[in-house]
């Protein structure tokens, strides 16, 4: 009982935030399946949204822009929440958009709710060692 509360409570969350339009964000996560996020050996950030959440979609462009700049030094992964709830549960996402950003051991360094812009981004990029 206590479970379907949280799922109702997530999906309740989330759904606030929905849009009618449809919008199809470039930035695909590494698999389907996800085993492989965060990228071992590699800087990680996840940006966990919907593909119909408006701040989710408005941060679209910028995760796009983001992963060509840090391609092949950062691994720059979008996950549909909404598609894959899965994985809500396994980062422990409460609201979305949320950003987390992963060492290339894996470890959780930083995390962000809501819409982050990419100066902020950037900035905690740096703050990882990635220029």
């Amino acid at each position: 009982m206590l479970m379907n509360y949280l799922q109702l409570q997530l999906i309740v969350r989330i759904g606030i935030a929905v849009a009618i339009a449809l919008w199809s964000l470039p930035v695909e996560a590494v698999s389907k399946s996800f085993d492989s996020v965060p990228v071992t050996g590699m800087v990680t950030m996840i940006d966990l949204g919907a593909k119909k959440c408006i701040p989710c979609k408005m941060m679209a462009p910028i995760l796009e822009k983001m992963e060509q700049r840090y391609r092949g030094k950062a691994a720059i992964v979008f996950i549909d929440v909404w598609e894959h709830p899965e994985q809500a549960k396994r980062f422990r996402i409460r609201s979305i958009p949320t950003q987390i950003f992963f060492d290339e051991n894996g470890n959780e360094i930083y995390r962000h709710v809501g819409f982050m812009g990419e100066p902020d981004i950037v900035k905690q990029m740096k703050k990882m060692g990635v220029n």
